[in-house]
């Protein structure tokens, strides 16, 4: 075992002898084959099922007596001895197929991210240009109605009811249930930041309950966050002891190796995952490229113009206006408030940095004392200095109102009227003063190569129970990776986030 904390041996390092990796594959196939796991996702697929059939029935029974009221058996136009209650089976039963074969199902995907939604999205488009080419071809005359009104209702209804098994599902996993029991290989660093990472992100799925790090026996590093670390050469057979049924390579394997695990998964059924060398790199910007035998993954360069920027501009305007017309009644009694709470001003204004490193105004409902800016200096030097993300506990200048407001994040409501004037979007990095960008390093200028926004990724992954460095990561991350579908999920996610008692703010 001392081997190990040397030089690297050869590609045999992972494997017991011949002989004991066959006795012990065999032994091992059931034993690591979890039958919690296997339970537990059978059972959420059936609910998703369950809810997808449930919704798409409401959906067509909706369209249908929309269209006809409580009238029968009306034949279809076109088509001797066919009604539109066939035609609404046939409408079910598509729609349904595709989403299974589009494996929107999946439970791999369901819980956490937006893939499921993406996949229920295209399915139900592939599903509709179907029937329409089905009932053009059919030369049958189906209503306009069927296909207008049962996409976007049956949409909508699938998502909620997805949503809300997802919250189910979340809370389970919070609770360490539901979840694929996980075993981190890799070397040590890179070990330590997969546990950290899965154990914040419990909604993922992922329990972890071993580690194997392969730059170190167990004998100089016996725990890693508290988790046994097992042996590298022999891996294998300490799974079963576990309830192993997921390994994530971290790093550290060679090619040989990485390809000799993933035979061994695949006779024990067990799932084999990989975190991306690449950090920070959202799926989309990566494609595979294959040329002569090698195989290399193509990164697209981040941009920060054009006809994407348009569209999230677009989005902008749109979503901001709603917003504000939809709240004005709340954005009154906010103000009433603030007013009778201690006769100041009721919208705070501040310059802040923008786009490019341009200033601009936000505008906020006011949670502080009138003199609580002159105070900002004092306070930063009692905290130690750093302007940079400056925030303090029990903040002495928050008024009585105003820790209300923040508590529901209801004061950052009036932004929706800075993002309508161009100096902010819905979803981006967050804003800063200038004191905060003046500590800026190299890297952190780029936060300022799109519109800061006034909910993010660092609002829905921690707030203020990030470190500083977690939170520029995040807006990074986001300035590089954005998409359409990306700040919907974001702004989804924060309304979830606005429910929940806090102190954050900007």
């Amino acid at each position: 075992m001392s081997q190990l904390a040397g030089a690297r041996p050869g590609t045999d390092k992972l494997l017991l002898d011949t002989e004991q990796e066959t006795r012990g594959l065999t032994t091992l196939r059931s034993e690591t084959t979890s039958p919690t796991r296997a339970k537990w996702h059978d059972k959420l697929s059936r609910w998703v099922l369950v809810v997808d059939i449930a919704m798409i029935a409401v959906a067509v029974c909706l369209t249908y007596l929309a269209k006809f009221g409580l009238a029968h058996d009306l034949p279809l136009s076109g088509v001797p001895q066919v009604s539109y209650e066939i035609v609404i089976v046939i409408f079910a039963v598509t729609w349904l197929a595709s989403l299974g074969a589009n494996e929107s199902r999946n439970p791999s995907i369901l819980g956490a991210g937006i893939e499921e939604y993406r996949r229920v999205l295209s399915a139900s488009m592939y599903a509709f240009g179907a029937l329409a080419i089905l009932s053009y071809l059919a030369n049958a005359s189906v209503s306009r109605l069927f296909f207008a009104m049962t996409l976007p209702v049956g949409l909508v209804l699938i998502l909620i009811g997805r949503w809300a098994v997802r919250q189910r599902l979340v809370q389970a996993r919070r609770r360490g249930e539901a979840t694929s029991r996980t075993l981190i290989l890799g070397d040590q660093l890179d070990v330590e930041r997969v546990v950290r990472d899965l154990n914040k992100n419990p909604e993922a799925g992922f329990l972890p309950v071993a580690v194997s790090v392969t730059d170190a026996s167990p004998d100089e590093t016996d725990r890693v966050h508290g988790l046994r670390n097992l042996p590298y050469r022999g891996l294998i057979p300490h799974m079963a002891m576990f309830g192993v049924d997921t390994i994530v390579v971290a790093g550290g394997l060679s090619s040989e190796e990485v390809r000799r695990l993933s035979w061994q998964c695949e006779e024990l059924q067990t799932n084999l995952l990989f975190t991306p060398r690449i950090t920070d790199v959202a799926g989309p910007r990566m494609s595979l490229r294959q040329a002569s035998g090698i195989e290399l993954i193509h990164v697209d360069l981040p941009r920060y113009s054009g006809a994407k920027f348009w569209v999230k501009r677009s989005f902008d305007i749109v979503f901001s206006a709603i917003a504000l017309l939809l709240l004005w009644p709340v954005l009154a009694l906010i103000a009433i408030a603030i007013k009778l709470d201690d006769g100041g001003p009721v919208i705070f204004r501040q310059q802040r940095i923008g786009i490019g490193g341009e200033p601009f105004t936000i505008h906020k409902f006011r949670t502080m004392s009138v003199d609580a800016e002159s105070k900002v200096a004092e306070l930063i030097e009692k905290a130690g200095g750093k302007a940079l993300l400056f925030k303090m506990e029990n903040d002495p200048r928050i008024t009585r109102i105003g820790g209300f407001l923040r508590k529901y994040s209801l004061d950052e409501l009036l932004q929706f009227w800075t993002v309508l004037r161009g100096g902010m979007s819905v979803v981006g990095p967050r804003p800063q003063v200038a004191r905060e960008v003046a500590e800026y390093t190299d890297d952190t200028h780029r936060r300022l190569l799109i519109r800061p926004g006034i909910t993010g990724l660092w609002q829905v992954n921690g707030r203020s129970s990030l470190t500083q460095e977690e939170s520029v990561r995040l807006d990074l991350r986001y300035v590089e990776n954005w998409t359409l579908t990306g700040d919907i999920s974001i702004i989804m996610k924060t309304v979830g986030v606005m429910l929940k008692p806090g102190d954050d703010a900007y």
